[in-house]
């Protein structure tokens, strides 16, 4: 019988060779020109509770489909989020990224990377206001940025609120939040055991309902489609990359303290560079008094929703952006 430690390292050979080959294949083809970015994004986000922000922001950062306008911090200790990501642009070499930060409110969970966030010497001595910065960018940019919306809809409610017409102007938003028919935890084979209010549409009920009803193009991941977990030896291949990004990854993993993570967020960023990953359907979605998210047979659709995802494909896609110089 294979004890654990041969299974993983088993694990990790083979991972290693599957990546190797991507990647082989990807350097036959760097004699290619490649297309300039395409897609404007701003990434709206409470990075440094759970872990999945910040792989969210790093498969951001390693997607050359993307030109990132900017990151905007919601949620709690707004300002100290904002620090953490001037650190982590910093250190990876996009300190030319700006980072915007929302209203602070009161926190809920612990900031489980703040040393992280205190002990970088990139940190700004102020960062400007995210509703302002959101709003100026698609005035400059109509009709051209996706909104990825990763954290609670603070910043994008106070958006909505100050210039609805504004705000309809944005490309699209793309959303993880929500939950369907399966809740956390509620996945793998077997029939659902049922929705459940999700962290970042439960704590702004009136952001939330705000957004759905914008009139905007609104692309939605729920826990449905986002319960990925990153086993040992996927998080053990990439940590010993050694790169920059990976590296500030692993630091930051560790201060989660956490074994498992779950990566929710990195999901709107997949879907965005490789659709299929998440398909979607159009429903109506009403958010009710309680912040579950649930489907309404009878108006017309508001949404696009990702019921279903396969964490294979996910993985394959992911971590060789991840992992590469």
């Amino acid at each position: 019988m294979l004890k654990p430690r041969r299974i993983l390292t088993f694990q990790l050979i083979s991972l290693t060779l599957a990546i190797s080959g991507q990647c082989f294949a990807q350097n036959s083809e760097s004699a290619t020109p490649q297309p300039a970015p395409t897609e404007k994004v701003i990434i709206d986000t409470d990075i440094g509770d759970d872990i999945d922000d910040a792989f969210a922001v790093a498969l951001a950062l390693r997607s050359p489909e993307l030109q990132i306008l900017g990151i905007a911090t919601t949620f709690g200790d707004t300002e100290m989020r904002a620090k953490l990501l001037d650190r982590l642009l910093g250190e990876v070499g996009r300190a030319d990224i700006p980072v915007a930060a929302g209203p602070p409110t009161l926190p809920k969970t612990a900031f489980t990377q703040l040393k992280y966030a205190e002990g970088g010497h990139f940190a700004k001595p102020s960062h400007p206001d995210a509703i302002t910065f959101l709003l100026d960018q698609i005035r400059h940019n109509p009709g051209e940025i996706t909104l990825i919306a990763i954290g609670p809809l603070v910043n994008v409610g106070a958006a909505i609120e100050k210039d609805p017409a504004m705000f309809r102007k944005l490309k699209r938003v793309v959303l993880m939040g929500g939950s369907i028919y399966r809740g956390y935890g509620d996945i793998g084979p077997g029939p659902p055991h049922g929705p459940e209010p999700e962290w970042n549409i439960k704590n702004d009920i009136p952001s939330a309902r705000k957004l759905f009803a914008a009139g905007v193009p609104l692309f939605v991941m729920p826990l449905d489609s986002t319960q990925l977990k990153m086993d040992a030896a996927k998080r053990e291949f990439l940590f010993l990359q050694g790169t920059r990004l990976t590296d500030a990854l692993n630091l930051l993993y560790q201060e989660w303290g956490k074994e498992t993570p779950t990566l929710f967020d990195p999901m709107t960023i997949a879907y965005i560079v490789e659709p299929s990953l998440c398909p979607v359907e159009a429903l109506h979605i009403r958010v009710d008094e309680k912040g579950f998210t649930r489907p309404d047979p009878g108006p017309s659709p508001n949404a696009q929703v990702c019921l279903d995802s396969n964490p294979d494909a996910f993985f394959h896609f992911i971590i060789p952006r991840l992992a590469s110089q």
